[in-house]
Protein backbone atom coordinates (compact mmCIF):
# COMPACT_ATOMS: atom_id res chain seq x y z
CA UNK A 1 0.00 0.00 0.00
CA UNK A 2 2.81 2.36 0.92
CA UNK A 3 4.47 1.62 -2.40
CA UNK A 4 1.27 2.49 -4.29
CA UNK A 5 0.87 5.79 -2.37
CA UNK A 6 4.53 6.68 -3.03
CA UNK A 7 4.10 5.89 -6.70
CA UNK A 8 0.98 8.07 -6.95
CA UNK A 9 2.75 10.95 -5.18
CA UNK A 10 5.67 10.64 -7.57
CA UNK A 11 3.35 10.77 -10.57
CA UNK A 12 1.58 13.84 -9.20
CA UNK A 13 4.89 15.60 -8.66
CA UNK A 14 5.98 14.77 -12.21
CA UNK A 15 2.70 16.14 -13.63
CA UNK A 16 3.02 19.33 -11.59
CA UNK A 17 6.64 19.75 -12.61
CA UNK A 18 5.73 19.24 -16.24
CA UNK A 19 2.91 21.79 -15.97
CA UNK A 20 5.15 24.40 -14.36
CA UNK A 21 7.87 23.74 -16.89
CA UNK A 22 5.34 24.16 -19.71
CA UNK A 23 4.10 27.48 -18.31
CA UNK A 24 7.64 28.79 -17.88
CA UNK A 25 8.53 27.68 -21.37
CA UNK A 26 5.50 29.45 -22.79
CA UNK A 27 6.23 32.58 -20.80
CA UNK A 28 9.85 32.73 -21.88
CA UNK A 29 9.26 31.91 -25.52
CA UNK A 30 10.65 34.85 -27.51
CA UNK A 31 8.51 36.53 -30.14
CA UNK A 32 9.06 35.22 -33.64
CA UNK A 33 11.90 37.20 -35.24
CA UNK A 34 10.85 38.92 -38.44
CA UNK A 35 13.15 40.75 -40.82
CA UNK A 36 11.58 43.98 -42.06
CA UNK A 37 13.11 46.08 -44.83
CA UNK A 38 12.51 49.76 -44.15
CA UNK A 39 12.85 52.40 -46.88
CA UNK A 40 13.53 55.93 -45.63
CA UNK A 41 15.38 59.22 -46.02
CA UNK A 42 17.91 60.72 -43.61
CA UNK A 43 15.46 63.34 -42.32
CA UNK A 44 14.65 64.59 -38.84
CA UNK A 45 11.00 63.57 -39.27
CA UNK A 46 12.12 59.92 -39.13
CA UNK A 47 13.07 60.46 -35.47
CA UNK A 48 10.71 57.81 -33.99
CA UNK A 49 12.11 55.19 -36.37
CA UNK A 50 15.66 56.08 -35.38
CA UNK A 51 14.68 55.91 -31.70
CA UNK A 52 12.98 52.53 -32.10
CA UNK A 53 16.04 51.18 -33.92
CA UNK A 54 18.59 52.66 -31.52
CA UNK A 55 16.85 51.87 -28.24
CA UNK A 56 15.87 48.34 -29.21
CA UNK A 57 12.09 48.89 -29.34
CA UNK A 58 11.87 46.96 -32.62
CA UNK A 59 14.08 44.20 -31.21
CA UNK A 60 11.75 43.89 -28.20
CA UNK A 61 8.95 43.06 -30.63
CA UNK A 62 11.04 40.54 -32.56
CA UNK A 63 11.46 42.94 -35.50
CA UNK A 64 14.87 43.00 -37.18
CA UNK A 65 15.13 46.17 -39.24
CA UNK A 66 17.00 46.18 -42.54
CA UNK A 67 17.32 49.90 -43.41
CA UNK A 68 17.22 50.89 -47.08
CA UNK A 69 18.31 54.50 -47.64
CA UNK A 70 16.83 56.58 -50.49
CA UNK A 71 17.38 60.10 -51.90
CA UNK A 72 13.77 61.02 -52.74
CA UNK A 73 10.22 60.17 -51.75
CA UNK A 74 8.95 58.77 -55.06
CA UNK A 75 11.29 55.74 -55.23
CA UNK A 76 10.27 54.78 -51.69
CA UNK A 77 6.59 54.85 -52.65
CA UNK A 78 7.28 52.71 -55.74
CA UNK A 79 9.38 50.21 -53.77
CA UNK A 80 6.73 49.92 -51.05
CA UNK A 81 3.83 49.54 -53.46
CA UNK A 82 5.69 46.76 -55.28
CA UNK A 83 6.69 45.08 -51.98
CA UNK A 84 10.41 45.54 -52.71
CA UNK A 85 10.55 47.02 -49.23
CA UNK A 86 8.14 46.01 -46.47
CA UNK A 87 7.69 49.44 -44.92
CA UNK A 88 8.19 52.87 -46.44
CA UNK A 89 8.70 56.06 -44.44
CA UNK A 90 8.48 59.22 -46.49
CA UNK A 91 6.34 62.03 -47.87
CA UNK A 92 2.85 61.37 -49.22
CA UNK A 93 3.08 62.18 -52.92
CA UNK A 94 0.87 62.27 -56.00
CA UNK A 95 2.71 59.23 -57.35
CA UNK A 96 1.65 57.23 -54.33
CA UNK A 97 -1.98 58.26 -54.75
CA UNK A 98 -1.77 57.48 -58.47
CA UNK A 99 -0.55 53.97 -57.77
CA UNK A 100 -3.42 53.46 -55.34
CA UNK A 101 -5.94 54.91 -57.81
CA UNK A 102 -4.72 52.42 -60.41
CA UNK A 103 -5.09 49.34 -58.25
CA UNK A 104 -1.84 49.13 -56.26
CA UNK A 105 -2.59 48.02 -52.72
CA UNK A 106 -0.64 49.72 -49.96
CA UNK A 107 -1.60 51.27 -46.65
CA UNK A 108 -0.83 54.67 -45.13
CA UNK A 109 -0.75 53.48 -41.55
CA UNK A 110 0.74 56.12 -39.23
CA UNK A 111 2.04 59.66 -38.85
CA UNK A 112 5.71 60.35 -39.59
CA UNK A 113 5.65 64.11 -39.38
CA UNK A 114 3.15 66.83 -40.08
CA UNK A 115 3.25 70.57 -40.62
CA UNK A 116 2.04 72.09 -37.37
CA UNK A 117 1.95 75.77 -36.42
CA UNK A 118 4.94 76.68 -34.28
CA UNK A 119 7.14 73.75 -35.33
CA UNK A 120 9.96 73.65 -37.87
CA UNK A 121 9.50 70.84 -40.35
CA UNK A 122 9.31 72.26 -43.88
CA UNK A 123 9.79 75.84 -44.97
CA UNK A 124 10.07 78.14 -47.97
CA UNK A 125 13.52 79.64 -48.41
CA UNK A 126 14.92 82.07 -50.99
CA UNK A 127 18.47 82.97 -51.89
CA UNK A 128 20.03 85.56 -49.62
CA UNK A 129 20.26 87.95 -52.59
CA UNK A 130 16.52 87.63 -53.27
CA UNK A 131 15.70 88.11 -49.61
CA UNK A 132 17.85 91.24 -49.41
CA UNK A 133 16.12 92.49 -52.56
CA UNK A 134 12.73 92.28 -50.81
CA UNK A 135 11.45 88.75 -51.49
CA UNK A 136 10.13 88.17 -47.97
CA UNK A 137 6.59 86.83 -48.45
CA UNK A 138 4.63 84.36 -50.56
CA UNK A 139 3.25 87.21 -52.70
CA UNK A 140 6.80 88.22 -53.60
CA UNK A 141 7.34 84.86 -55.34
CA UNK A 142 5.45 85.91 -58.50
CA UNK A 143 7.60 85.10 -61.53
CA UNK A 144 10.34 83.45 -59.46
CA UNK A 145 12.04 80.11 -60.19
CA UNK A 146 11.19 77.71 -57.36
CA UNK A 147 13.06 74.43 -57.00
CA UNK A 148 11.36 71.20 -55.93
CA UNK A 149 12.43 67.57 -56.02
CA UNK A 150 9.75 66.27 -58.40
CA UNK A 151 6.37 67.25 -59.79
CA UNK A 152 3.67 65.81 -57.56
CA UNK A 153 6.02 65.75 -54.57
CA UNK A 154 5.18 67.00 -51.09
CA UNK A 155 7.14 70.18 -51.91
CA UNK A 156 5.02 70.74 -55.03
CA UNK A 157 1.86 70.33 -52.93
CA UNK A 158 3.07 72.65 -50.15
CA UNK A 159 4.01 75.37 -52.61
CA UNK A 160 0.68 75.16 -54.42
CA UNK A 161 -1.41 75.16 -51.25
CA UNK A 162 0.51 78.06 -49.73
CA UNK A 163 0.26 80.17 -52.89
CA UNK A 164 -3.51 79.56 -52.90
CA UNK A 165 -3.79 81.15 -49.44
CA UNK A 166 -2.61 84.38 -51.11
CA UNK A 167 -4.98 84.11 -54.06
CA UNK A 168 -2.16 82.85 -56.27
CA UNK A 169 -1.48 79.52 -58.00
CA UNK A 170 1.36 77.38 -59.31
CA UNK A 171 1.01 79.28 -62.60
CA UNK A 172 2.42 82.38 -60.85
CA UNK A 173 5.85 80.79 -60.41
CA UNK A 174 8.25 78.73 -62.55
CA UNK A 175 8.57 75.22 -61.14
CA UNK A 176 12.06 73.68 -61.45
CA UNK A 177 12.10 69.92 -60.71
CA UNK A 178 15.62 68.87 -59.64
CA UNK A 179 15.07 65.25 -58.58
CA UNK A 180 17.06 65.17 -55.33
CA UNK A 181 17.20 67.29 -52.19
CA UNK A 182 20.95 67.69 -52.59
CA UNK A 183 20.42 69.07 -56.12
CA UNK A 184 17.79 71.54 -54.86
CA UNK A 185 20.19 72.83 -52.22
CA UNK A 186 23.06 73.06 -54.73
CA UNK A 187 20.84 75.01 -57.16
CA UNK A 188 19.87 77.45 -54.40
CA UNK A 189 23.52 77.93 -53.44
CA UNK A 190 24.57 78.54 -57.06
CA UNK A 191 21.56 80.86 -57.59
CA UNK A 192 20.15 78.77 -60.45
CA UNK A 193 16.81 79.02 -58.63
CA UNK A 194 15.34 81.88 -56.62
CA UNK A 195 13.81 79.78 -53.87
CA UNK A 196 12.75 76.32 -52.77
CA UNK A 197 11.02 74.36 -50.07
CA UNK A 198 13.24 72.29 -47.81
CA UNK A 199 12.81 70.30 -44.63
CA UNK A 200 14.91 69.86 -41.53
CA UNK A 201 17.80 69.56 -40.96
CA UNK A 202 18.39 71.14 -44.39
CA UNK A 203 16.59 74.40 -43.47
CA UNK A 204 19.07 74.96 -40.67
CA UNK A 205 22.05 73.87 -42.82
CA UNK A 206 21.23 76.37 -45.57
CA UNK A 207 20.72 79.26 -43.17
CA UNK A 208 23.93 78.49 -41.30
CA UNK A 209 25.83 78.31 -44.59
CA UNK A 210 24.48 81.77 -45.40
CA UNK A 211 23.18 81.26 -48.93
CA UNK A 212 19.47 81.06 -48.06
CA UNK A 213 16.93 82.88 -45.90
CA UNK A 214 13.69 81.56 -44.45
CA UNK A 215 10.51 83.22 -45.72
CA UNK A 216 7.81 81.16 -43.99
CA UNK A 217 7.30 77.85 -42.21
CA UNK A 218 4.76 75.68 -44.04
CA UNK A 219 3.04 74.73 -40.77
CA UNK A 220 2.34 78.39 -40.04
CA UNK A 221 0.32 78.60 -43.27
CA UNK A 222 -1.38 75.19 -43.68
CA UNK A 223 -1.88 72.09 -41.51
CA UNK A 224 -0.56 69.15 -43.49
CA UNK A 225 0.12 65.43 -43.00
CA UNK A 226 3.44 65.67 -44.82
CA UNK A 227 4.82 62.20 -44.40
CA UNK A 228 3.73 58.83 -43.15
CA UNK A 229 4.56 55.19 -42.53
CA UNK A 230 3.40 52.98 -45.43
CA UNK A 231 2.93 49.22 -45.44
CA UNK A 232 3.52 47.20 -48.60
CA UNK A 233 0.78 44.86 -49.87
CA UNK A 234 2.78 41.78 -48.78
CA UNK A 235 3.60 43.17 -45.34
CA UNK A 236 -0.04 44.01 -44.64
CA UNK A 237 -0.83 40.31 -45.05
CA UNK A 238 1.47 39.49 -42.11
CA UNK A 239 -0.82 41.04 -39.50
CA UNK A 240 1.19 39.78 -36.52
CA UNK A 241 4.43 41.39 -37.70
CA UNK A 242 2.58 44.50 -38.90
CA UNK A 243 1.06 45.03 -35.45
CA UNK A 244 4.37 44.34 -33.69
CA UNK A 245 6.07 46.95 -35.89
CA UNK A 246 3.38 49.46 -34.93
CA UNK A 247 3.72 48.62 -31.25
CA UNK A 248 7.42 49.48 -31.36
CA UNK A 249 6.74 52.59 -33.44
CA UNK A 250 4.02 53.78 -31.05
CA UNK A 251 6.41 53.41 -28.12
CA UNK A 252 9.05 55.42 -29.98
CA UNK A 253 6.53 58.17 -30.84
CA UNK A 254 5.65 58.45 -27.14
CA UNK A 255 9.35 58.69 -26.32
CA UNK A 256 9.97 61.35 -28.97
CA UNK A 257 6.91 63.41 -27.99
CA UNK A 258 7.88 63.51 -24.32
CA UNK A 259 11.45 64.51 -25.19
CA UNK A 260 11.05 66.85 -28.17
CA UNK A 261 7.54 68.27 -27.93
CA UNK A 262 6.82 68.42 -24.20
CA UNK A 263 10.54 68.91 -23.37
CA UNK A 264 10.10 68.03 -19.70
CA UNK A 265 13.46 66.27 -19.39
CA UNK A 266 16.61 67.97 -20.71
CA UNK A 267 18.63 64.74 -20.61
CA UNK A 268 15.96 62.87 -22.57
CA UNK A 269 15.87 65.65 -25.16
CA UNK A 270 19.65 65.55 -25.51
CA UNK A 271 19.51 61.76 -25.93
CA UNK A 272 16.90 62.01 -28.71
CA UNK A 273 18.81 64.78 -30.49
CA UNK A 274 21.99 62.70 -30.45
CA UNK A 275 20.18 59.61 -31.77
CA UNK A 276 18.65 61.57 -34.65
CA UNK A 277 21.95 63.32 -35.41
CA UNK A 278 23.67 59.95 -35.70
CA UNK A 279 21.25 58.63 -38.34
CA UNK A 280 20.73 61.90 -40.21
CA UNK A 281 24.49 62.57 -40.15
CA UNK A 282 24.11 66.19 -39.15
CA UNK A 283 25.42 68.20 -36.17
CA UNK A 284 23.35 67.82 -33.01
CA UNK A 285 22.85 71.59 -32.76
CA UNK A 286 21.23 71.60 -36.23
CA UNK A 287 18.87 68.80 -35.21
CA UNK A 288 17.89 70.52 -31.97
CA UNK A 289 17.05 73.73 -33.85
CA UNK A 290 14.47 72.03 -36.05
CA UNK A 291 12.67 69.17 -34.33
CA UNK A 292 9.32 68.57 -36.07
CA UNK A 293 5.93 67.88 -34.55
CA UNK A 294 4.97 64.20 -34.52
CA UNK A 295 1.78 62.87 -32.95
CA UNK A 296 2.32 61.41 -29.49
CA UNK A 297 0.91 58.03 -30.52
CA UNK A 298 1.83 58.18 -34.20
CA UNK A 299 -1.80 58.70 -35.20
CA UNK A 300 -2.49 59.70 -38.79
CA UNK A 301 -4.31 62.96 -39.59
CA UNK A 302 -6.83 61.03 -41.69
CA UNK A 303 -8.97 64.06 -42.59
CA UNK A 304 -6.01 65.65 -44.40
CA UNK A 305 -5.56 62.62 -46.66
CA UNK A 306 -8.91 63.45 -48.27
CA UNK A 307 -7.82 67.10 -48.68
CA UNK A 308 -4.62 66.04 -50.43
CA UNK A 309 -6.38 63.63 -52.78
CA UNK A 310 -8.83 66.39 -53.82
CA UNK A 311 -6.01 68.89 -54.44
CA UNK A 312 -3.92 66.48 -56.51
CA UNK A 313 -7.03 65.46 -58.47
CA UNK A 314 -8.04 69.09 -59.10
CA UNK A 315 -4.51 69.80 -60.36
CA UNK A 316 -4.64 66.78 -62.69
CA UNK A 317 -1.87 64.92 -60.89
CA UNK A 318 -4.04 61.86 -60.16
CA UNK A 319 -5.54 59.83 -62.97
CA UNK A 320 -8.50 57.79 -61.81
CA UNK A 321 -10.73 57.93 -58.77
CA UNK A 322 -9.49 57.50 -55.23
CA UNK A 323 -11.14 57.70 -51.81
CA UNK A 324 -9.17 58.34 -48.62
CA UNK A 325 -10.50 55.13 -47.09
CA UNK A 326 -8.81 53.17 -49.90
CA UNK A 327 -5.34 54.13 -48.67
CA UNK A 328 -5.58 55.25 -45.02
CA UNK A 329 -5.44 52.18 -42.79
CA UNK A 330 -5.18 52.83 -39.06
CA UNK A 331 -6.18 49.31 -38.00
CA UNK A 332 -2.60 48.15 -37.29
CA UNK A 333 -1.87 51.06 -34.95
CA UNK A 334 -5.30 50.71 -33.32
CA UNK A 335 -4.56 47.04 -32.63
CA UNK A 336 -1.07 47.82 -31.35
CA UNK A 337 -2.43 50.36 -28.87
CA UNK A 338 -4.88 47.96 -27.26
CA UNK A 339 -3.92 47.19 -23.68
Amino acid sequence: MKKIVALLLSLCLLVLAAGCSGNDSKKDTPKEKTKVSLGMLRLTSSAPLFIAMDKGFFAEEGIEIEPQWFDAAHPIAVSTASSKVDVGATGITASLYNMAANGQKLGIVADKGREQKGYSSSALLVTTDNYNAGVKSLKDLKGKRIGITQKGSTFHYMLGRMLETQGMSLNDVEIVPLSKLSAVMAALESKQIDGCILNEPNITKVQKAGYGKLVVQVGDVIPYQTSAIFYSPDFMKNKDAAVRFMRAYNKACNYYYEAAVEKKDAKKLEEVVNIVAKYVKAPAEDIKAGLPYIDKDGKLLVSDIATQIKWYTDNKMISGTLDAKDVANTSFLDEAMKK
